[in-house]
């Protein structure tokens, strides 16, 4: 499930398209993220060249839509059914998208490096991974980036000696997917009823009405900063505030115009004083702390921690 139902073949092309014309060269999919592995694979085929210019990450471990497995054998057959959608050989970075709370983190990495020798990746990666997990992983086989959930209102891994910190301290880059909470912060969201019962955003325990309206103050101190800015948009300027920090963000974009949007970021330089206005409007909409922010059977899969590695036997796991 996604943020409601897909397009049309024709229009998620332009999107793509559009994307790639104003200069974009990351794309981050998953083998749960609908069709969108399928999708990317026919547009690399339509279009001779382009995937040589392109930075491509997806992602593995999953046996099920919500059923992560850190298993070896789950995890190549999870990443050989990414290839076959993608009609590729190899991508840029491969990700474990969830670690698995039976299998030590360092079984799961060792079996992501071996794609590495294969040629069949790049560069390997984790998602929502503990710092404890993350020094275990790194320990094993450098990992190139991490994925978290990261915006001005979903601040959690600022924490000191948190997911942050320890991206920086290992050298590693962070990526931050719902940079902008889920849409929330682009201002073109007024009303929790707008997300349909075909979008994820209706299930999430954090998406009540009188928390978006909390939510809303901050979209207005993003539309004043943006007004010095030559008009930035609220969207714009949460991406521009993330690149302040670092961090590398994949907005998704199902429409011509929020690409244009989110791309517009760039132009957008923020003083050390906005940085930090942002920050504090953040904190003061209450956004962390009014309710879980995935469904609980989400929670329940992010930021585990997985066994040691001392001592286990594969035959402890069920793949």
């Amino acid at each position: 499930m996604s943020y409601g139902d897909a397009e049309q073949d024709e229009l998620r092309f332009k999107v793509l398209d559009r994307l790639y014309a104003l200069g974009e060269r990351d794309i981050d999919t998953a083998r749960v993220y609908g069709d969108s592995e399928e999708l990317l694979g026919r547009w690399f085929k339509q279009n001779p060249g382009i995937r040589e210019t392109v930075f491509l990450a997806t992602k593995c471990g999953f046996i099920h839509p919500m059923t992560p497995s850190g298993n070896p054998d789950a995890i190549r057959s999870s990443f050989k059914t990414s290839l076959e959608k993608l009609d590729l050989e190899s991508v840029d970075l491969i990700y474990l998208h969830r670690p698995d709370a039976g299998v030590p983190i360092e079984v799961s990495v060792l079996t992501l490096a071996e794609f590495v020798k294969e040629g069949k990746a790049k560069y390997i990666g984790l998602s929502e991974v503990t710092p404890a997990t993350l020094r275990r992983a790194h320990k094993v086989h450098p990992i190139a980036a991490v994925q978290l959930e990261y915006s001005p209102i979903e601040l959690t891994h600022e924490a000191p000696g948190g997911l942050i910190d320890t991206c920086k301290e290992l050298g590693i880059a962070m990526v931050a997917y719902a940079p902008t909470a889920r849409g929330l912060l682009s201002g073109h969201w007024t009303k929790i009823e707008d997300f349909t019962t075909r979008d994820v955003r209706h299930y999430l325990p954090r998406f009540k009405e009188e928390n978006l309206q909390k939510v809303l103050k901050v979209v207005e101190g993003l539309k004043e900063i943006g007004a010095e800015h030559g008009g930035a948009t609220p969207a714009q300027v949460a991406l521009a505030w993330i690149a302040s920090q670092g961090i590398i963000s994949i907005p998704g974009a199902k429409r011509l115009d929020h690409v244009e949007e989110n791309l517009g970021a760039d132009k957008v330089e923020l003083s050390p004083e906005e940085i930090e206005r942002i920050r504090e409007l953040g904190k003061a909409s209450g956004w962390m702390d009014s309710g879980l922010r995935h469904t609980p059977g989400g929670i329940a899969l992010s930021y585990v921690e997985t066994p040691p590695l001392e001592g286990w036997q594969a035959s402890e796991v069920v793949s």
